[in-house]
């Protein structure tokens, strides 16, 4: 194995490695807080979906940052998260099914995008476009949404349900990192 490829395979598995975890992060605090909290504010919503689904979040930076490696780097975590929450049952073919949706969907829009001459990889010498981010970030929940629903075949009303927790789950996680990173620079520059 030549040294170029060995520092990818490396970079590609720390990339994992904190996609993964930071999904698996996102996934425990959206089962074993948030929705036991919505359970008990919004009893009447008899649903399994979450109103505020962080790990879409995650999907949708990390195809943002890293593109297709977006889908080997989110891998572990989002099959980790299906056997958490369906122990064997993640190994049916409808689950299978939203596995790959889950993985694959935010990366494929994001290189349709640059496609269509939308490209809004990070770059040194523009800042970032966050409402296009939201923007692309909702493209990839209504397709995953509509993929992951029919493959369990589940009620029209679910499809909506997914909707809102993937976009408030996105616009949280988004606002939750921008005041970590705006925290840190700040601790930064007052301590230099």
């Amino acid at each position: 194995m030549t040294p170029a490829r060995t520092v990818a395979g490396l970079n590609l598995g720390k990339e994992t490695a904190i996609v993964s975890l930071a999904y698996l992060g996102a996934f425990f605090a959206t089962f074993e807080v948030l929705m036991p909290l919505q359970n008990i504010l919004v009893p009447a919503f008899d649903n399994r979906a979450s109103l505020l689904f962080l790990p879409h979040g995650v999907r949708v930076l990390a195809a943002w940052l890293l593109g297709p490696r977006s889908v080997v780097a989110l891998l572990p975590g989002v099959v980790l998260g299906f056997v958490y929450a369906a122990g064997w049952g993640a190994f049916e073919p409808s689950r299978l099914s939203a596995m790959a949706v889950a993985v694959t969907v935010p990366a494929t829009c994001f290189f349709l995008l640059r496609l269509l001459g939308q490209d809004l990889r990070p770059a040194p010498d523009r800042r970032p476009c966050w409402p296009c981010i939201m923007g692309i970030g909702l493209v990839i929940s209504m397709i995953s949404s509509v993929l992951t629903n029919y493959a369990f075949g589940s009620a029209p009303r679910d499809y909506i349900a997914y909707l809102i927790g993937d976009m408030l789950g996105l616009f949280f996680l988004m606002l939750i990192l921008m005041l970590i990173f705006r925290g840190l620079r700040h601790s930064s520059a007052s301590g230099n």
